[in-house]
């Protein structure tokens, strides 16, 4: 699986953003798909995971109620809607494909793509 994250962005605290994933190659509908992020100078998160159906999704604490994470299997595209966006989401959002759900929470994802730019402003 190949994928290819987009849609990051400079913005202003309070702003709304939406990131894509786009993916190709092995069925894109077996994987649960997740969001992480890495800001300068702290370790990899999972910001959001949602299960191969989309009837099932995780989100850190830090994000709820605020991100959304979604997926169109049809197109292969994952996405993730983020709102009230606050400085300390400042990273590089990466969107990852895995097995199951613990591996998304442990950060075991299968395939990785590059990662996007999200920067907020104060």
């Amino acid at each position: 699986v190949q994928l290819q994250a987009s849609g990051g962005g400079l913005v202003q605290a309070g702003d709304s953003l939406r990131l894509s994933c786009a993916a190709s190659g092995r069925t894109f509908s077996d994987y649960v798909m997740g969001w992480f992020r890495q800001a300068p100078g702290k370790e990899r998160e999972l910001v959001a995971a949602i299960s191969w159906s989309g009837g099932s999704t995780y989100y850190a604490d830090s994000v709820r109620g605020r991100f959304t994470i979604s997926r169109d299997n049809a197109k292969k595209m994952v996405y993730l809607q983020m709102g009230s966006l606050k400085p300390e989401d400042t990273a590089i959002y990466y969107c990852a494909a895995g097995n199951t759900m613990g591996a998304a929470i442990s950060g075991a994802m299968d395939y990785w793509g590059k990662g996007t730019q999200v920067t907020v402003s104060s």
